[in-house]
């Protein structure tokens, strides 16, 4: 099945891996798409949402001299964690000779039965962030899927460039894995999950956990993932991709911070990019979903077929008039409510959980507990 690029921008495609395949190409084996109004692209419910977002904060590129001004906003505007799922910060051994790692853990309270873990990675385009950026998808993950949820406080670029953060990232899994019985965790049942850079560093720890052969995950849920340096470089999208949020410049930025290289560069280290990789054989099943307006939707849809290519059980989700981080701008849409809804069912499916009760609330919590220790 041949999917154009017009198919892609305007419906919705989920697709598990099977006899069908889907064919999609980057924007350079495209013809050039003629100008058009993103705003016009927009999913009407999301569009007030994104240019009330826009006008707040600013749609502004990264620069190298503003950076430091955008990471103060940043952390200025940091979750503060809930009472319930109990969290907690660890400081775990780093890859010999580098520092420590400080990573959050958060779970219910074990009833001495194996739970399941997820591996959460920020985003942050590689140079934004931090582990308190996702804190409450962390308790929510713990609570409503009854696991161990670990995210990691990885090393930053520019001041660390590759190998250090995926090095950081490997550590946490290689942790999880060692102190298993301690967290209660069934090693069979550990996932990895990011979103962004994020999702970009959960498939190259993906790639390098098949790689070292030591520590097996059971699927990795790439949120409109960040995967190739040659998007916005030697790779152009439509104009209409990538208008807000995160753009091409900015991906340049950080790109070019984390390889220690130009992005797009003819040669990059090995294992850094994700859509660089040669062989995607042996991977764990996947799920990437992305919008439309993304400026990482021809990569990500390309990296989709190529795990399929590969026998990669994947799941592909593309969902029309949506933009970057979308789910996060506005979660109460319509659209957001159905791509966490997805994403969500393919991780419960590959951790072995059953979903459906509500999510944990003030007042409930005793409960919860012992209900949880009945069954």
């Amino acid at each position: 099945m041949n999917l154009t690029r017009r198919q892609l921008g305007f419906g919705s495609l989920a697709l598990m891996a099977g006899p069908a395949l889907v064919s999609a190409a980057h924007a350079a084996d495209q013809p050039a798409a003629p100008p058009v109004d993103p705003i016009s692209l927009l999913d009407p419910e999301l569009r007030p949402y994104v240019l009330e977002w826009a006008a707040k904060d600013g749609n502004e590129t990264i620069t190298a001299e503003t950076l430091a001004t955008v990471r103060a906003g940043i952390e200025r505007t940091m979750p503060t964690p809930a009472a319930y799922p109990p969290l907690t910060v660890r400081m775990i051994p780093g890859k010999q000779g580098d520092p420590n790692v400080r990573v959050l853990v958060s779970a219910l309270p074990g009833d001495g039965r194996k739970r399941p873990a997820v591996l959460d990675i920020h985003g942050g385009g590689y140079i934004l962030g931090s582990a308190k950026w996702d804190i409450p998808l962390v308790q929510s993950l713990a609570a409503e899927f009854d696991c161990v949820v670990v995210t990691v406080d990885y090393r930053l670029a520019p001041e660390t460039a590759y190998p250090g953060a995926l090095d950081d990232n490997y550590a946490a899994l290689r942790w999880i894995y060692t102190n298993a019985d301690a967290l209660g965790v069934d090693c069979d049942r550990i996932a990895v999950m990011g979103g962004s850079a994020g999702g970009g560093y959960a498939a190259a720890l993906a790639i390098a956990a098949r790689d070292r052969g030591e520590f097996p995950l059971c699927c990795q849920i790439l949120l409109y993932p960040m995967l190739d340096d040659r998007t916005g470089s030697t790779i152009m999208p439509p104009s209409f991709m990538g208008t807000w949020v995160w753009n091409a410049a900015d991906n340049r930025l950080g790109w070019s911070s984390y390889l220690g290289v130009p992005a797009g560069s003819v040669t990059v280290p090995a294992g850094a990019v994700p859509a660089r990789e040669t062989d995607l054989t042996g991977l764990p099943p996947a799920f990437i979903g992305v919008g439309a307006l993304d400026l990482f939707v021809d990569e990500d849809v390309h990296y989709a077929r190529r795990l399929v290519d590969s026998a990669v059980p994947t799941t592909l989700l593309v969902v029309p008039g949506a933009i970057h981080a979308f789910d996060d701008i506005a979660p109460k849409t319509r659209i957001a409510k159905e791509f966490t809804a997805t994403w969500k069912s393919v991780l419960a499916s590959y951790l072995g959980v059953r979903l459906g009760r509500a999510p944990i609330r003030p007042g409930r919590w005793r409960h919860h507990v012992r209900t949880q220790r009945r069954h």
